[in-house]
């Protein structure tokens, strides 16, 4: 990184960012406890989609002691629909980790805000660089992308040796910038996220295209680099809905599964998505949770589909009615809630979809 490159690329950055902020509710705050959950929520999150959760957040928890107190049931509530829901768990834990170990004060030094339980490099950079105006520099997929195109870097960035040189250079930027540490970081994200994005970015009207290494090499397609190619894995999910009157069977999700703590339908994975009637009830799980009672399957969805990062969710809900008079199922966790209610529990999306597309059939007002 010669001295005039830097200068170069950090005039033009300073020249871009004067003329175009983009306005957001988060923009400007000090308080490290809101950009904290600014940060947190917008993590694996498109700003449009986060916005209305930090909105929300914000009112029902405007301090980090209100977040420590919540139930964490409502919490899930909360940020149900937004993914990633071991964020909110995390969030939660390190909320009580401030309120009630270190009385309420939120961390002002990097390392101690890293030390924070689902906080990472980038985000404890952001969070001392925003509220304490700390020289801290954030790399996340943004950066990767300005850094790699400007400098045409082909390191690839989902290595060790990648994540270390691009966070050096992250580094050496913003110590070198004339701009206070907030505006640089803020500078840099903004500029990956509206300008040079990842498909068709703005390289017509660029003011660093003259130096940029990857348009001058027709390689802005290209760049950044990545070596590991994500495999996903596909799963099949039969969800079923058992019925009682005006009550139905649900249970929360533990382990160290996807979707831990959410709440969720009895549930048999199979290895396809579909099975016929007879060769559901022929299944040791339907045996289990009916028990010899009478059962009757009413209605059988079409498969609905979740993309998450690393799998492909397929799942299929059975409408099922057991006898108002009959005992309840013996299955662990079971908890038997009116239909009317199920608004009250936060689900998986693809559960939450089902829901309200049969709300109905299930009288769910």
């Amino acid at each position: 990184m010669t001295t005039d490159r830097t200068a170069l690329f950090l005039e033009g950055l300073r020249a871009w960012f004067a003329q175009n902020h983009r306005p957001l509710p988060w923009k400007g705050e000090k308080d490290p406890y809101l950009i904290w959950l600014s940060e947190i929520i917008l993590q694996q999150t498109r700003v449009e989609q986060g916005m209305p959760y930090f909105e929300r957040f914000r009112e029902r928890f405007p301090e980090v002691q209100a977040l420590a107190d919540a139930e964490e049931d409502e919490v899930m509530k909360l940020w149900e629909g937004l993914g990633y829901y071991s964020r909110a768990r995390n969030l939660h834990a390190a909320a009580q980790h401030i309120a009630y170990e270190l009385e309420g004060r939120f961390p002002t030094r990097y390392e101690d805000i890293l030390a924070l339980k689902g906080v990472g490099p980038y985000t404890a950079a952001a969070i001392a660089s925003f509220a304490y105006d700390l020289p801290t520099a954030v790399v996340d997929g943004n950066v990767y992308r300005i850094l790699a195109r400007f400098w045409g870097m082909d390191t690839p960035i989902d290595t060790a040796a990648g994540k270390k040189a691009f966070a050096q250079l992250a580094q050496r930027l913003i110590e070198a910038a004339p701009a206070r540490p907030s505006q640089h970081n803020q500078a840099m994200m903004d500029f990956g996220a509206v300008h040079c994005k990842p498909k068709a970015p703005l390289c017509g009207q660029c003011p660093l295209q003259e130096h940029c290494v990857a348009f001058q090499q027709q390689r802005v397609d290209t760049l950044p680099v990545k070596q590991k190619k994500l495999v996903k894995k596909r799963r099949y999910f039969h969800y079923l809905l058992l019925n009682q009157g005006h009550h139905v069977y649900i249970r929360k999700r533990v382990g160290k599964d996807i979707w831990r703590n959410l709440y969720e339908f009895p549930l048999l994975e199979a290895g396809r998505v579909k099975l016929s009637p007879a060769e559901l009830k022929q299944h040791e799980f339907w045996k289990a949770l009916t028990d010899g009672r009478p059962a009757e399957i009413e209605q059988v969805s079409p498969p609905r589909q979740q993309t998450l990062t690393h799998q492909y969710i397929q799942a299929v809900f059975w409408e099922i009615r057991i006898p108002e008079q009959a005992a309840a199922p013996d299955l662990e966790g079971l908890l038997r809630v009116e239909r009317k209610n199920l608004s009250k529990f936060a689900f998986p999306k693809i559960i939450d979809w089902y829901l309200k597309d049969n709300s109905l059939y299930l009288n769910l007002v």
